[in-house]
C-alpha cells in the first residue's frame, strides 16, 4: 500500500496528476470509443529515451510518433476504461499530432485564444516560467481539480486575474439545449406600440368630426361636388379602418438555427453512424411557363440555388414545371443539373452567399473576405470560367429555339419532341432527383392555368417522394439565404405549437430595381407592415412564391385539435347532457370510408397511399416503374374529374389569384400561418421595372380580388373559423380595387373647381379649421408611428402612397371594369405572364438605371392617369389666369382649390416620369392625348365663360328698369 504523500509524488511523475472531473461522458460515446481501439489493435512498440510511441497494426502500417504529454494520456484513458472510469472533456477529442504550435494547447487541442475574453492580441499564458501552451478552460481545470502545477515545469500555478470562462458544453447540456423552443415570438415594444395605437383612436375620432362636419354643412352653390366629395371621403374613410385595424397587434419571429441543429444534426447526441438526418423532407416546386418571357438562364439560376441550399442532401428534392412543355427549357435544365455536379460541391465547400451563380459572381464585394481556405481563389477563378461556359452553352440553345423548324423540334436521339404543341401534348417526366414535369394537355379541357399545374406538382411529388413540406417558388426567385428552409423548420418542427402552422411565408425581396423604387417595386409598406400586424392575428396571406407549406394542409386536412375533456355520462333526461353520439369513423373529413378518399383524391393508388402518410415518404414496397405509371397517371388532364381538386385540395381555383384564395382556404379550416423575416433576405427575384408592365402585374392582382369578391368565397359570410380581425384583413383585399371609384372622382375634382370657379366646401371659420388641423395631425402622427415600429424609411413610405394613386387610377380601375363583365356577361379575361429578367441593384442587365426603366410600352392603362394629369395642370392655369383677372379677393378661395390640385399632381410624379422616358422626349400618342384633352377643356372653359363679370341684383330685364 502507498501512503498518500507517495501517490502524490508519482502523479506528479507522471505529468500533473489530473483528476477525474466532474462530468461524465456518454455511456454510448465510451463504448463506442473502446470498440474502436479494440478495431485498431495491433503491435504497440516505443522509446522511453526518445519519449515516443509507434503503433504498427498487423499489416506492417506505422503510424505517426506521438507526444511524451499525449504517451502519458493513452496510459491513464487505458487504466480509466480498465476502471470503468470517465476521462475528463478535452481528452474527447485528443489534439492532432500535426498541431505543433504555440497557439494551440497541448492538452486538449484547442486554440489558446487571447488572455481575456472580450480582448484581441496577446494568447493567453498559463505558466511564466516556461510558457506551456495551455489553453484557459485547461488551465482552469488544473487549478480547480488538479496540483495546480504546469505539466511541463512542474511550476505552481499562479492566480491569474479576469473572468472565468464559460463552462464547456457537455451532452447533457446540449440535449437539454436542444430541446428547447425553435422559434419565439416577439411583440413590438409597448414603448412604439401604445402610442401608435392612441394616434389611430384620436385619428378615429378626428375623422368622425370631419365627416360630421361635412356632412351638415353642404355647399349651396356646388351641390353635387358636395355630394361627390362627401361620398369619396365616407368611402376612403371605411377603406382606411378595415387596411388600418389588422395592424393593430404587430410581431416580430425570432428562430434558433443551433438548437435546431443539435435537435436533428448532431449524430453523437441523436443519431447512430449512418442514421439520416432528423430533419424533414422537402419538396421544392419551380414553376415556368414560356421560356422566352422567363429566361432560361433565370430558371437554372433559381434551380442552382434551390440544389446548394444548406440542407442535407436526401432531404431536398427539386420539381421544375414546365406548363408550355418547351423543349427549351427541357434541355436547359438537363445543362443546368451538368453544371450543378461542380456548382453545389463547391457552394456547400466554401460557404458560399447567395447560392444563384449569377448574383454571387456579380456581386460588387470582397470575395476574399473571411475566406482563408487557400485553394479559394483557384477554385473560385475555375468555376466562374466554368460558369460562363455554361452560359454560353445555354444562350446557344435560346438562339437554337429561335430557330423553330417547320416540322417540329426533335430530341438529341431524333425522337421527336412530345411538346411541339403547347396545347395538345401527353404528361412528361425526367428524373432524378431534379424532376421536370409538364402535365398533359388536351384541346376542350380547362387547366386552370397556374393553380392547375401546381396541383399536378403536388400528386407527382406525393407519388415519387411525398415530402411533409413543400417549398412553392417562381422561376425567378433565387434562395438568396441558404438556409432559408432551415428557418421555416425552426417553426414547423416546434411542437407544440407548429402542429397547427399550415405555411411560412417569407417576404419578397427584389433585384435590379432602381435606386430610389420609383414605381414602389419593393412592396415595402404591404411585406414590412401589414404582414407583420397579420402576423399577430391568425398569420399572414399566401402571396404567391417564398412559401414553404404543410403538404396535409394542402391536402384540405384540418389541423389538428386539442384533447378535450369527455362530457360527464349521464341520463338522457336533461338536454345538453348525456353521452355523445359516436362520429363515423373512416375518411378525411369523416365518413365514407375509402369511396370518399376515392371521391376526394381521385383514383390513382399509390396516390391514396401517400396521403394517409402523415410523416411523408414513399411505401418500401414500391416499385419505380410502378410509381412512373402512377406518376404519369396523376399527370393526366381527366384525373381531377368528380374529385375534389381546385375547391377543397391543393390550390384553389375560382381566381386568378390563386395564392390568396388557398391562403384563405386554409386560415378558413383553423390553421395558422407565421411570417418569417429574417435577418439576411430568404429568396430574391426580379420585378417589372418599367411602368406599362408594372401596371399590367397590378392589374392581375386587382382582377384576382375582384373575382373573390363575386365569388363563392366571399370573406363576408366566408369560413366560420376565421378571426375578427383576419376577416377584416381579407375584406379589405377582396374589396381594395373598387376605391379607384371614388378615387378617380376625388383626382377629377380640383380640375372641375378651377375650371368652374366653384368649391365643394363652403369657406369655414376658426372652429372648423380646428377639426381640419387634427385631422391633418393624427394622419402625420400615425404615419410617423408606424414607419417608427415597422423600420420602414419615409421615402419608401411616400412611394408607396404615390403608387397607390396611379395603380388606383388606371390598373384597379381597369381590374373593376373587367370583373364586372365576367359577372354580368360572362367574358372571361385572358392571363399574361410578366416578363422577367437577371438583373441587379447597380443596373445591370436591364434593372436600376438601365434602359428597361424607361422603356415606353403603350397600354390602355396609361389613358385615365394622363387625362387626370393633363386636366389638373390645364386647371391650375386656368385658376390662376381668372384669379390675375379678377383681383386681389379672389386669391384666397384659390389657394384651397390650388392645394387639392397639387396633392393630384405630386402623386401622380411618378407617372409622368415615366412617360417622358429618359431623354426628356414625349411620345407621340401622348402628346395627341395632351393636346385633346387640352382643346376640349379649353371649349369648356369658353363655354363657363370665366372673365365675364357677374352682376348681383336685380334682374334688369325683370324689372324694367333701363340701366
Amino acid at each position: 500500500m502507498f501512503t498518500a504523500r507517495e501517490r502524490k509524488k508519482q502523479r506528479q511523475r507522471r505529468g500533473g496528476g489530473l483528476q477525474r472531473p466532474g462530468n461524465a461522458l456518454q455511456a454510448e460515446a465510451i463504448g463506442s470509443r473502446r470498440r474502436r481501439m479494440e478495431a485498431s489493435a495491433g503491435l504497440v512498440t516505443g522509446s522511453h529515451e526518445r519519449n515516443e510511441l509507434v503503433l504498427i497494426r498487423g499489416h506492417g502500417e506505422v503510424l505517426l510518433p506521438i507526444h511524451p504529454v499525449h504517451f502519458s494520456i493513452v496510459l491513464w484513458v487505458a487504466f480509466l476504461f480498465l476502471r470503468r472510469l470517465t476521462p475528463p472533456p478535452w481528452l474527447q477529442n485528443p489534439p492532432p499530432v500535426a498541431a505543433r504550435s504555440g497557439r494551440v494547447c497541448e492538452i486538449c487541442g484547442e486554440q489558446v485564444g487571447p488572455a481575456a475574453a472580450e480582448e484581441e492580441g496577446d494568447l493567453f499564458v498559463a505558466c511564466n516560467e516556461c510558457a506551456f501552451p495551455v489553453c484557459r478552460p485547461c488551465y482552469e481545470y488544473e487549478r480547480r481539480e488538479g496540483n495546480q502545477v504546469c505539466p511541463h515545469c512542474k511550476t505552481r500555478y499562479r492566480r491569474l486575474k479576469g473572468p472565468p470562462p464559460p463552462p464547456p458544453a457537455t451532452a447533457t447540456s446540449l440535449r437539454r439545449r436542444g430541446r428547447q423552443a425553435l422559434s419565439r415570438k416577439v411583440p413590438m415594444a409597448s414603448s412604439k406600440v401604445n402610442p401608435y395605437r392612441m394616434a389611430i383612436v384620436l385619428r378615429l375620432v378626428a375623422l368622425g368630426f370631419f365627416l360630421r362636419h361635412r356632412m351638415l354643412n353642404p355647399a349651396p352653390d356646388a351641390t353635387g361636388l358636395w355630394l361627390t366629395s362627401v361620398v369619396c371621403e365616407v368611402w376612403f374613410a371605411v377603406s382606411w379602418i378595415l387596411d388600418q385595424f389588422p395592424k393593430w397587434f404587430p410581431v416580430d419571429r425570432e428562430t434558433y438555427l443551433d438548437r435546431l441543429s443539435l435537435r436533428c444534426d448532431l449524430r453523437y447526441l441523436w443519431r447512430r453512424e449512418g442514421e439520416p438526418s432528423r430533419l424533414a423532407a422537402v419538396d421544392v416546386f419551380v414553376s415556368t411557363v414560356d421560356p422566352l418571357k422567363e429566361p432560361p438562364l433565370v430558371t437554372a439560376n433559381t434551380v442552382l440555388s434551390v440544389l446548394a441550399v444548406d440542407y442535407p442532401a436526401d432531404r431536398i428534392s427539386c420539381f421544375v414545371s414546365d406548363d408550355g412543355a418547351a423543349m427549351l427549357t427541357f434541355e436547359s435544365l438537363a445543362e443546368t443539373a451538368e453544371f450543378a455536379r461542380r456548382w453545389v460541391p463547391f457552394c456547400k465547400r466554401f460557404a458560399v452567399e447567395p447560392r444563384a451563380p449569377e448574383m454571387y459572381f456579380s456581386q460588387k464585394v470582397d470575395f476574399l473576405k473571411d475566406k482563408v481556405h487557400p485553394a479559394f481563389v483557384k477554385e473560385r477563378r475555375a468555376m466562374k470560367r466554368e460558369y460562363e461556359e455554361f452560359k454560353v452553352r445555354v444562350n446557344a440553345l435560346v438562339a437554337k429555339a429561335m430557330r423553330a423548324p417547320p416540322e417540329g423540334r426533335t430530341m438529341k436521339d431524333g425522337t421527336p419532341w412530345p411538346g411541339n404543341n403547347a396545347g395538345d401534348h401527353p404528361g412528361m417526366i425526367q428524373l432524378p432527383r431534379l424532376v421536370y414535369v409538364s402535365r398533359e394537355k388536351r384541346p376542350g379541357f380547362d387547366h386552370h392555368k397556374k393553380a392547375g399545374a401546381m396541383n399536378a406538382l403536388i400528386r407527382v411529388s406525393g407519388v415519387l417522394t411525398n415530402a411533409p413540406f413543400v417549398l412553392n417558388l417562381d422561376c425567378d426567385h433565387y434562395v438568396n439565404n441558404s438556409k432559408a428552409i432551415r428557418e421555416a423548420m425552426c417553426f414547423f418542427m416546434d411542437p407544440p405549437a407548429g402542429r397547427k402552422v399550415c405555411f411560412v411565408q417569407f417576404p419578397q425581396r427584389f433585384d435590379g430595381i432602381d435606386r430610389h423604387d420609383r414605381y414602389a417595386n419593393r412592396n415595402t409598406v404591404f411585406f414590412d407592415i401589414n404582414m407583420k400586424g397579420l402576423d399577430g392575428i391568425q398569420g399572414p396571406a399566401y402571396v404567391g412564391t417564398g412559401c414553404v407549406f404543410r403538404r396535409r394542409a394542402l391536402y384540405g386536412h384540418p389541423p389538428p385539435e386539442r384533447p378535450r375533456r369527455p362530457r360527464m355520462v349521464t341520463c338522457d333526461c336533461l338536454p345538453g347532457f348525456g353521452r355523445r353520439k359516436k362520429k363515423p369513423d373512416g375518411g378525411v373529413a369523416g365518413g365514407g370510408g375509402e369511396m370518399n378518399i376515392e371521391r376526394r383524391f381521385g383514383l390513382s393508388p399509390a396516390f391514396l397511399t401517400s396521403t394517409l402518410m402523415d410523416e411523408g415518404g414513399v411505401p418500401p414496397c414500391s416499385a419505380p416503374a410502378a410509381l412512373l405509371r402512377e406518376a404519369i397517371h396523376v399527370l393526366s388532364c381527366a384525373y381531377e374529374d368528380k374529385t375534389e381538386w381546385g375547391s377543397e385540395v391543393g390550390w384553389i381555383y375560382g381566381s386568378i389569384t390563386e395564392d390568396i384564395l388557398t391562403g384563405f382556404k386554409m386560415h378558413c379550416r383553423g390553421w395558422r400561418s407565421v411570417y418569417c423575416n429574417p435577418r439576411r433576405a430568404a429568396f430574391k427575384g426580379s420585378a417589372p421595372v418599367n411602368l406599362s408592365d408594372r401596371l399590367v402585374q397590378v392589374l392581375r392582382w386587382a382582377l384576382g380580388s375582384v373575382e373573390i369578391l363575386f365569388g363563392r368565397h366571399n370573406p363576408l359570410w366566408y369560413g366560420r373559423r376565421l378571426k375578427a380581425l383576419q376577416r377584416v384583413a381579407y375584406v379589405n383585399t377582396a374589396v381594395y380595387p373598387f376605391t379607384s371609384l371614388p378615387l378617380l372622382a376625388y383626382c377629377a375634382l380640383p380640375a372641375v373647381c378651377l375650371l368652374s370657379g366653384k368649391f365643394i366646401m363652403p369657406p369655414i371659420g376658426a372652429v372648423e379649421s380646428l377639426v381640419f388641423i387634427g385631422l391633418f395631425a393624427s394622419i402625420v402622427a400615425t404615419g410617423v408611428l408606424e414607419l417608427r415600429w415597422s423600420g420602414v424609411s419615409v421615402e419608401e413610405w411616400w412611394r408607396n402612397e404615390q403608387f397607390w394613386v396611379i395603380g388606383g387610377v388606371s390598373a384597379h380601375l381597369a381590374a373593376v371594369a373587367q370583373g364586372l363583365l365576367k359577372v354580368v356577361a360572362g367574358v372571361e379575361t385572358r392571363f399574361t405572364v410578366t416578363s422577367k429578367a437577371a438583373g441587379t441593384e447597380d443596373g445591370g442587365g436591364g434593372g436600376g438605371e438601365g434602359g428597361e426603366l424607361y422603356a415606353f410600352k403603350w397600354t390602355a392603362l396609361l389613358i385615365p392617369p394622363a387625362s387626370l394629369l393633363v386636366a389638373n395642370l390645364i386647371g391650375v392655369v386656368a385658376g390662376v389666369a381668372e384669379a390675375l383677372a379678377s383681383g386681389y379677393q379672389s386669391w384666397g378661395p384659390l389657394f384651397g382649390k390650388l392645394f387639392f390640385a397639387f396633392w393630384v399632381v405630386v402623386h401622380l410624379y411618378p407617372f409622368l416620369k415615366g412617360l417622358m422616358g429618359r431623354e426628356k422626349k414625349i411620345p407621340t400618342i401622348v402628346v395627341i392625348w395632351s393636346v385633346l384633352l387640352a382643346s376640349i377643356f379649353s371649349l369648356l372653359w369658353v363655354r363657363i365663360d370665366p372673365f365675364v363679370i357677374r352682376a348681383t341684383g336685380p334682374d334688369v330685364r325683370q324689372c324694367g328698369i333701363n340701366c
